[in-house]
């Protein structure tokens, strides 16, 4: 099949609300330069054209989303946002780490909310969720529990790209560790080094997404945690609902 034309600058400015909406807080151009990897002349010059046609606003000398955005996210999957936030909020205050909320949606991995942790900051998204399903642990958490029809519709549409020496890049590799049926998926420096996480799928009446959290890579996940992070998926599978999308 045919690529499609793909238009740069679009897909650009994509990635930068989806940076804004997921921080759930002002964030300054400089952090979004950083999380996109986009130069920062870039960044200054779509959050700009993004701020003229209303999808962005100027809040406290960061960016949070516009009145153009909040009517493009009025859909029940957005409109969860309040609701599950609290719940990041809390597993994030209790291992005092990030933690991410990503969902599966029109046939891609989605970030729709993270918060920050007290122990640092979080992970810099520096390749797109859309195209790191194979490299990070809320990704596999989601590809494990899709139907086979769904995970191998979503493999031949994405190259398995070595994001770090650890990334598993080639499809019988990956479709082996996704046969695993594990409770908690982990990404051992795959995506990022230095960084390991560690998600848990969130599912409810045929519904998929994950909670993830993000650590350095010397630290262990304890039991403890493992528990917590169970316990804030299956909080947010009841929250959630039948909003998350069908498979």
């Amino acid at each position: 099949m045919a690529q499609p034309t793909l238009i740069g600058s679009v897909q650009k400015a994509l990635r930068l609300l989806e940076a804004v909406a997921a921080s759930g807080t002002a964030i300054s151009a400089k952090k979004l330069a950083r999380i996109t990897e986009f130069p920062l002349p870039t960044t200054y010059h779509l959050l700009r054209t993004l701020e003229f046609e209303g999808y962005l606003c100027k809040i406290d000398g960061g960016y949070a989303l516009g009145a153009s955005s909040l009517t493009v996210q009025n859909d029940p999957i957005h409109e969860l946002v309040p609701r599950v936030r609290p719940v990041l909020r809390s597993l994030s205050d209790e291992l005092g780490v990030a933690t991410y909320l990503t969902t599966y949606q029109d046939d891609e991995i989605h970030l729709l909310a993270m918060v920050e942790g007290r122990e640092g900051r979080s992970v810099d998204l520096w390749v797109g969720v859309h195209e790191s399903g194979h490299a990070t642990a809320f990704g596999k958490a989601i590809l494990a529990n899709l139907s086979d029809e769904l995970r191998d519709d979503y493999i031949n549409r994405h190259d398995l790209h070595d994001l770090t020496p650890n990334t598993i890049t080639s499809r019988g590799g990956l479709e082996r560790n996704l046969s695993v049926g594990s409770k908690i998926w982990s990404d051992k420096e795959e995506y990022l080094l230095g960084i390991s996480c560690h998600a848990a799928p969130i599912q409810n009446n045929g519904m998929v997404g994950a909670i993830a959290v993000s650590l350095p890579s010397q630290r262990k996940l304890l039991e403890s945690e493992e528990a917590s992070l169970k316990r804030a998926a299956r909080r947010l599978g009841l929250a959630m609902g039948p909003s998350l999308i069908s498979i």
